[in-house]
């Protein structure tokens, strides 16, 4: 399919529009893409966690990231104490790795299934990074904004980022090949994944501006 093509397949032709009910979740009778990330704290013991985080991304157009949590959650108590955390962003390879990552606690707090993970310590900051991602980032923790029903918006500020060579954009790349050449890791939330290699360049209008 060209790039500049229109997907015209019976699912993207129009169906009869139902109104969701408010009384739960709209994001469960959905799907959504988002990308799927692997955030890195410090446990008051000293002993690295690993947790992955879907509602995640870019915090507006400068080196801030941030991601969705939960106080009941040991990442953002950690994040709050150290005032730090990690991001990894995973291949596709590493599916059954981001699944590690979400393993359960023992009774005494421990995550046993983060022992099977390859990590790498973090540059700047106080934590691991998942072994074989393709990007990293080390962030200091910015604000922290509660309310959001149970959720809370955990942001940082980067201070250190690193990237596989396979996966960084370049003049003499053309975008599509890239993709193809090194495909991306999508979760498509509620609990499915999916791997993103055909992209297409979108048709911005020719007075568009940032």
């Amino acid at each position: 399919m060209p790039a500049n093509a229109v997907d015209s397949s019976p699912a993207a032709e129009p169906g009869r529009t139902v109104e969701l009910p408010l009384g739960a979740s709209i994001w469960d009778r959905v799907f959504t893409v988002a990308p799927l990330t692997v955030v890195g704290t410090v446990e008051p013991n000293g002993s690295h966690d690993l947790a992955p985080k879907h509602m995640a991304g870019p915090l507006g157009r400068g080196n801030r990231f941030c991601f969705v949590c939960r106080p009941t959650h040991a990442t953002q108590r950690n994040a709050e104490r150290t005032g730090e955390f990690t991001v990894s962003f995973p291949t596709p390879a590493q599916l059954m790795a981001t699944n590690l990552a979400a393993g359960g606690r023992t009774a005494s707090g421990e995550k046993p299934s983060l022992k099977a993970l390859a990590v790498h310590p973090a540059s700047r900051v106080d934590g691991m990074l998942l072994d074989g991602a393709y990007l990293w980032l080390e962030c200091e923790l910015d604000r922290v904004v509660e309310g959001f029903d149970e959720d809370t918006l955990i942001a940082g500020r980067i201070v250190t980022a690193s990237a596989d060579e396979r996966y960084l954009r370049a003049t003499d790349v053309d975008d599509a090949d890239l993709t193809v050449r090194a495909p991306l890791l999508a979760y498509l939330s509620p609990g499915r994944v999916a791997t993103i290699s055909q992209t297409f360049s979108f048709p911005y209008p020719a007075d568009f501006r940032r």
